[in-house]
């Protein structure tokens, strides 16, 4: 199946722009970018106001609200360690979420909707870069299979609505994100910002050396999460494709090098070991981006740029951090 565009979708800027999971990383970036561009009846629903695994609530919240565009960033996420330790909870948790915002969303016939997954979904060895098409041709990366499994579920339920129920609802694959706004706990963090938390406490402490998870070989692609927030609005103003579409840079870096550029940012001069008894988690993960790249979007900030800026964010927002 490929993605097919269409110039100027038309979104409502004035009606309801509904978007759950609006505090998280994705979320918050995503409204941040929407309040940007014009979008004046912004919707965002806290967890003690809205339980999305209470689905007569969430079906309820649809009746009231009416939403003209959704976008599903809420889930609970978690870096290796977290998805490990808690499958059941990560699978559960999330399609419950999924299933309720996406059947609330069909009884009310939202016109716009975009599903937000991860390039998890993706097989462990999938040919790199990956393309959209290696959905379901291989085994998942097994640190993050419950995971990976609920968003592969969101991502064929928003097909099955666009076929039973003709609905311009579309799915985005970020890559690794990161910047303001991130997960910077020791159990639940991804890999940069734990790198970042993990620096700059070794900077501050005076410690002599900082030790990195597993053996700094394996290579990883990052977004930075304004850039996927312009990518976000920019499918729903474009595309309307059965495809979900990946969203990244199409560039990669190993994690010892993305270490060293954390390190020089920071300006810890101490030394970095690796501790190889830790997973590496999936060898290479790449995405191929020509799906979004021929909608016409590329990212825009620097790896560095953005490490910068993140690292700032983290200095200046140290105490009211999620750790």
């Amino acid at each position: 199946m490929t993605g097919h565009l269409h110039k100027g979708v038309g979104l409502d800027r004035s009606g309801v722009t509904y978007v759950a999971g609006h505090r998280g990383l994705v979320g918050s970036a995503i409204w941040r970018q929407l309040a940007d561009r014009g979008f004046s009846n912004l919707v965002g629903m806290s967890s003690s106001e809205l339980d999305l695994k209470d689905r007569e609530s969430v079906f309820e919240f649809f009746r009231e609200r009416r939403p003209a565009v959704v976008v599903l960033a809420a889930a609970k996420v978690g870096g290796i360690l977290a998805n490990s330790t808690y499958p059941a909870e990560f699978l559960s948790e999330n399609i419950q979420i999924q299933v309720n915002v996406l059947d609330a969303a069909l009884a009310v016939r939202v016109p716009r909707l975009l599903f937000l997954g991860s390039t998890c979904i993706y097989p462990k060895y999938a040919e790199q870069p990956i393309k959209e098409s290696a959905l379901l041709t291989g085994e998942l990366e097994p640190t993050n299979d419950a995971y990976a499994i609920a968003k592969i579920a969101g991502i064929l339920h928003v097909q099955a609505v666009r076929r039973e129920y003709g609905l311009p609802w579309i799915s985005a694959m970020p890559t690794n994100l990161y910047g303001r706004g991130d997960n910077f706990s020791a159990s639940g963090s991804h890999v940069l910002p734990a790198l970042i938390q993990r620096y700059e406490e070794a900077r501050r402490s005076g410690l002599p050396s900082v030790t990195n998870w597993g053996s700094g070989s394996p290579r990883r692609e990052f977004l930075h999460v304004d850039d996927m927030a312009s990518a976000c609005l920019h499918l729903l103003e474009t595309y309307d494709g059965p495809t979900q579409v990946n969203v990244g840079t199409g560039v990669d870096e190993t994690i010892a090098n993305i270490a060293e550029i954390v390190r020089e940012v920071v300006g810890y001069e101490g030394e970095t070991l690796w501790d190889t008894t830790k997973p590496d988690g999936t060898p290479r993960k790449v995405v191929d981006i020509s799906t979004l790249r021929q909608s016409g979007w590329s990212a825009k900030i620097d790896l560095r740029d953005g490490i910068a800026d993140t690292v700032q964010w983290y200095r200046d927002n140290l105490a009211s951090l999620r750790i």
